[in-house]
């Protein structure tokens, strides 16, 4: 095996140009690709991260049929009080839960008693809204940022604060209906007003869940949602098949799950981004793999039809045709090795300096954000292998044609 090396990779040197062009085809795909998943990952983990981190939580649990009607925040469909503490136990018992947060939504009418609007509200305890959805206070553009809100005030967002001109230390006051009709009005101080986000949370505000619940003349302490931070969010998928398991034995007196679990995906338009994203990134790896298909079976396809009459001649000396198709494989196979360890850490040198540079952008209202790219071993891992692979099929045809010439006819070519 040592004697086919040495020969392939002196076949390879003795064609330079060819040689050094093909490397080079390979070398740029590889960094391409491994570029672009270095970037687009930091991009979409730092997008998920200001969604599920100011917001939605990495996943949140809901009465069954909720998310559904969620348009209409239905208050039929709370979460009952006996219910809330089966589920809070689940999650205090698990290692891997880092906070949770219990919510009241709700729908109402706001006004500064000179014009109304509608407004989406979130009735939460502060503190641990704070811990599930740690990035919450950087979205307050106006009002004290250190303190979230108490009770008797609200956060509003900014659409309604431009549309109505309201500002932090206004009077204003919430009209609500309760699940039973009634009408109910408070007044409240506007503690802050937060960034203006896209999707279906740019009108939401936010208010004590005790004055939430005073609002809707709620006599027990049910709750519309329960929003779970994990540690590690890279277990997401595990821990919502696993609570959906242990949600399955929560039952109503008619045997059916009152309970379902659903991931930050399936709570936000922002999830066909980060789709988007990983599409793109399948599509940078089809194009790799062209370039390095064409590119070898183009050099390989050149080197079999110059080296006809050598072919002929070590045929002609007893070499096995199995043996000169080892040897052309081989040849595609150092050429894939080749690029893809030069691509490899041209990628890694380029990223490293991507970290030094700290390159900032904005995403949506929030400006000087970093992209920090970083290169997995794994992503490094499955593009050499991906490209080694392709290279040796790559090779087999031309291969397969020079191990199958007739030693006689390949003598006799010019």
């Amino acid at each position: 095996m040592n004697k086919i090396l040495k020969i392939a990779a002196r076949n390879l040197l003795r064609y330079q140009r060819r040689t050094l062009l093909t490397t080079l085809l390979i070398t740029i795909g590889v960094t391409a690709m491994l570029l672009f998943i270095s970037t687009s990952g930091s991009f979409k983990a730092m997008m998920v991260g200001q969604i599920t981190d100011s917001m939605l939580g990495h996943f949140q649990i809901h009465q069954k049929g909720y998310v559904s009607s969620i348009d209409s925040l239905p208050l039929t469909m709370n979460m009952k009080p006996h219910m809330v503490d089966k589920v809070e136990t689940m999650l205090s018992e698990r290692k891997d839960i880092e906070a949770w947060s219990p919510r009241v939504k709700l729908g109402a009418m706001f006004s500064n008693f000179a014009e109304t609007t509608n407004i989406r509200l979130n009735g939460v305890d502060p503190e641990k809204e704070v811990e599930a959805c740690p990035e919450l206070p950087k979205r307050i553009i106006a009002g004290n940022k250190e303190k979230l809100f108490e009770r008797g005030t609200i956060l509003i967002p900014e659409l309604i604060a431009k549309g109505l001109k309201v500002n932090p230390g206004d009077s204003v006051v919430l009209v609500a209906t309760n699940k039973d009709g009634s009408v109910n009005g408070i007044n409240f101080v506007v503690q802050g007003v937060l960034e203006g986000i896209s999707g279906p949370g740019g009108r939401d505000g936010y208010m004590h869940i005790d004055d939430a619940r005073e609002l809707l003349r709620m006599e027990n302490d049910e709750i519309s949602e329960i929003a779970v931070r994990l540690k590690d969010p890279a277990s997401l998928n595990q821990v919502i098949k696993e609570f959906d398991s242990n949600m399955a034995q929560l039952k109503n007196q008619q045997g059916k799950a009152v309970l379902e679990v659903h991931g930050w995906d399936k709570l936000s338009p922002f999830a066909n981004i980060a789709n988007m994203i990983d599409m793109m990134t399948l599509f940078i790896k089809i194009m790799l793999v062209s370039i390095v298909l064409i590119s070898v079976m183009n050099v390989m396809i050149m080197a079999v039809y110059e080296r006809i009459r050598e072919i002929g001649t070590i045929s002609a000396m007893g070499t096995q045709p199995g043996t000169i198709l080892k040897l052309f494989i081989t040849e595609g196979l150092l050429l894939g090795i080749f690029g893809a360890l030069i691509g490899s850490l041209i990628s890694v040198a380029i990223v490293f300096f991507l970290q030094q540079a700290e390159f900032s952008f904005s995403f949506g209202r929030q400006s000087g954000l970093v992209l920090y790219p970083e290169l997995a071993i794994k992503d490094i891992f499955i593009a050499s292998i991906m490209v080694i692979v392709v290279a040796v099929l790559a090779s087999l045809q031309p291969a397969w044609k020079a191990s199958r010439m007739d030693p006689i006819t390949a003598l006799r070519h010019v």
